[in-house]
């Protein structure tokens, strides 16, 4: 039989320099305690202004759900319609706006929406007659009209070269402007109200589409038989026009109500199954993913008139942003990822930082702040 004795425990002095017990780690105490102090910095949750840090005045911004008037491009210009203008503000040169173009105020040559090209060299402008006028705006020259619809044309998204602009006349119709615009290469037809929101997916193989019908589709890029979307989804039960495309998730859709359903809705576009949906309370006018983390920042219109943002899939709200008092209807973001403009009926566009690229970021002053030089 195998025996064994234990001795008595053994202690051992503490260092003269240390005030820890013994500890199995190599590491000293100074270093320890510098870890922990990084620790506890990484636990803090990023600090976001509940304010807009810029007020800019925008006499004339219609108080219209079904319009798009504000988009800021990648050339760091913010291009807004007002009535029948479109102006331009320069984010990165302390420079006073500018007027693009004026159209006929005859009651249906109102802007109706604005959307920049991928690059920034050239800018899409829908009217309330359906008439679409493209400009370079370089050469501050127009470039082409496109007479493609027959109602408002109240969204737009670009694809390269290709051009989806989105109607009160039901449809949805792709142009291709390296080619005559005489006829669009594509119409889709599938909302039996206005469309009002519409959305390329990140690898730009899918649209999709909102309206007044309630109805979100999704349609396949390029189509390759009947223009019919490849998934509908019924859920919702008023308009929808905000619409966000996952960047970090492949397929997954985001979604939100008008003022009679109030929920955001997530989407499997790859199996076409419900994710989730959240009550937010309130109307949904636009929807921006984060590019650098899972957050998802909603603008709101009845009755709670605020900003909020989202961490995604927990849906626990991050912050809460208020300082519009009507609508917020319209919402870009600028190339840097960070700030967001918005807009209302209130007739004055609010910036703010919303979105970190790390999470040592916190409190970081975005290099759009010359901004605040503009007024």
């Amino acid at each position: 039989m195998i025996s064994t004795q234990y001795s008595a425990k053994k202690t051992f002095p503490r260092s003269s320099s240390s005030s820890v017990p013994l500890s199995l780690s190599p590491l000293s105490e100074k270093t320890h305690n510098m870890l922990g102090r990084f620790r506890n910095v990484l636990k803090e949750e990023r600090k976001i202004a509940n304010h807009p840090y810029r007020i800019l005045d925008a006499p004339g911004l219609a108080d219209d759900f079904y319009l798009s008037l504000i988009d800021w491009s990648k050339s760091n210009v913010i291009a807004v319609g007002l009535g029948p203008s479109v102006y331009l503000w320069s984010a990165s040169q302390d420079l006073p706006r500018t007027r693009l173009c004026s159209l006929e105020d005859n009651g249906t040559q109102l802007v109706s929406s604005v959307s920049w090209s991928d690059n920034g060299a050239r800018i899409a402008v829908g009217t309330g007659d359906g008439a679409l006028h493209v400009w370079d705006t370089v050469t501050q020259k127009q470039v082409t009209i496109l007479q493609h619809h027959k109602q408002r044309v109240g969204s737009l998204a670009w694809n390269g070269n290709v051009l989806a602009s989105a109607s009160r006349d039901h449809t949805i119709v792709l142009a291709d402007l390296r080619i005559p615009p005489t006829y669009p290469i594509q119409t889709y037809r599938g909302h039996r109200q206005e469309v009002c929101g519409l959305k390329w997916s990140p690898d730009y193989t899918a649209l999709a589409s909102g309206g007044n019908d309630n109805r979100v589709n999704v349609w396949s890029y390029p189509a390759s038989g009947p223009t019919t979307p490849m998934q509908s989804y019924l859920d919702h039960t008023a308009a929808v026009k905000a619409i966000a495309w996952s960047p970090h998730q492949h397929g997954l859709l985001a979604t939100g109500g008008g003022t009679n359903d109030r929920y955001i809705r997530f989407w499997n576009t790859l199996t076409g199954q419900t994710v989730k949906a959240v009550n937010t309370g309130s109307q949904i006018c636009n929807m921006v993913w984060s590019r650098f983390a899972p957050e998802l920042l909603t603008t709101h219109g009845y009755t709670q008139h605020k900003l909020v943002l989202w961490k995604y899939p927990s849906m626990v709200p991050m912050a809460k942003m208020t300082g519009h008092d009507m609508r917020v209807l319209f919402c870009s973001t600028a190339p840097d990822g960070e700030t967001v403009v918005t807009g209302a009926g209130d007739e004055s566009l609010r910036f703010w930082h919303v979105f970190a690229q790390s999470r040592t970021g916190m409190q970081r002053r975005s290099s759009l702040d010359l901004l605040t030089a503009i007024r």
